[in-house]
């Protein structure tokens, strides 16, 4: 029985570099956060350095792997912990090359165990599934059904992640599902308590969708 942990993505946007870092420290400081994924669309080079220079280090500091979207050229440069990489995005062939043997790689599968199985057996180290709900943040081309989860954790060994507009609210039916890590965005950075108190609920829909899936 696998655990599930807590994944953060960034907001696309962060146009308050130092309020944002304050908030970040908010959040990794209420709870168990495994990863921060910087994703940032659009950006020049310049501003994903400027970002990731400021947020990899508190992150970091804290135990918590930095993830950096769309850019596997960038990931070694800026001393990150990986990148993720989207189905329009480099391959993950390209992507393991980039960063090598020893970084993170993370495949988006949208609602496709076919695409998370070839990326599976690829290589790659987690396959991300979604869109289970709606999402400020991003249009979601797809929609996942929770089902994907229960299925994959059944058959695979790969971690998969679940994306797309979870919240404190929603969350516990995706751990119990089988989700090795929510990937949260707007629902912590948004929540309208604030980012730790978003943190602090997601731990406990986790613990408590864990249970389920235990029993």
């Amino acid at each position: 029985m696998s655990d599930c942990r807590l994944y953060l993505l960034t907001p696309p946007a962060i146009p308050d570099l130092d309020g944002f870092a304050a908030r970040l420290e908010e959040a990794l400081e209420a709870g168990d956060v495994a990863c921060l994924q910087i994703r940032l669309k659009p950006a020049e080079d310049a501003e994903i350095r400027r970002v990731a220079e400021r947020l990899a280090p508190i992150a970091q500091a804290r135990g918590v792997a930095v993830i950096l979207n769309d850019r596997p050229d960038l990931v070694a440069p800026l001393a990150l912990d990986g990148v993720h990489v989207g189905q329009g995005d480099a391959s993950y062939a390209e992507a393991r090359r980039t960063v090598g043997s020893n970084r993170i790689v993370g495949v988006t599968c949208h609602d496709s165990r076919h695409l998370a199985m070839e990326a599976a057996e690829a290589g790659a180290d987690y396959v991300a599934f979604g869109a289970f709900f709606d999402s400020p943040t991003k249009q979601a081309l797809t929609r996942a059904d929770p089902e994907i989860l229960s299925i994959w954790q059944e058959t695979m060994t790969t971690p998969c992640v679940a994306i797309g507009g979870i919240t404190p609210d929603n969350a516990q039916d995706l751990a119990a599902a089988g989700a090795d890590f929510l990937c949260v965005g707007s629902g912590v950075w948004d929540w309208p308590q604030g980012p730790g108190e978003a943190v602090r609920r997601l731990n406990a829909a986790i613990s408590q969708g864990l249970d389920r899936r235990r029993a």
